[in-house]
């Protein structure tokens, strides 16, 4: 069986939550990203993770300009994270169970991302 770790996306682009929204869609758009992973304040903090629908739902559905609208404002934190060693089926039910696309592999330091596009390309991956 898989692990987290095997199949995870090992480039992740942080940005640190005091960025603008209006930023950080620019970041979004120009590496075709659907989201970012914030960068924790200090080393006791932990890790956000800004989206796609954090932004259409906290911010343009709300018609908030993002030019002065802070990431820290719209993030997910603490967002949910996965352990290297998870088995793939543990990660699809995680998400499952708490309705997330995605969620950073941390163990002690931020080693990827796990989307559903990475479990859907390694389950069907064998048919």
């Amino acid at each position: 069986m898989q692990t987290a770790q095997e199949i995870m996306t090992k480039s992740v682009v942080t940005v640190p939550a005091s960025i603008t929204v209006a930023l950080a869609m620019a970041m979004m758009r120009e590496k075709k990203l659907r989201n970012l992973i914030v960068e924790p304040d200090s080393s006791d903090d932990s890790y956000g993770i800004i989206t796609e629908a954090d932004i259409v739902y906290k911010v343009a559905a709300q018609a908030k300009n993002p030019e002065t609208i802070l990431v820290a404002e719209i993030m997910t934190k603490p967002c949910i994270e996965i352990d290297p060693d998870m088995l793939v089926q543990e990660v699809a039910a995680l998400f499952a169970n708490h309705g997330i696309h995605r969620a950073p592999v941390i163990k002690g330091k931020l080693l990827g991302i796990v989307t559903v596009f990475d479990i859907v390309r390694e389950t069907l991956w064998w048919q």
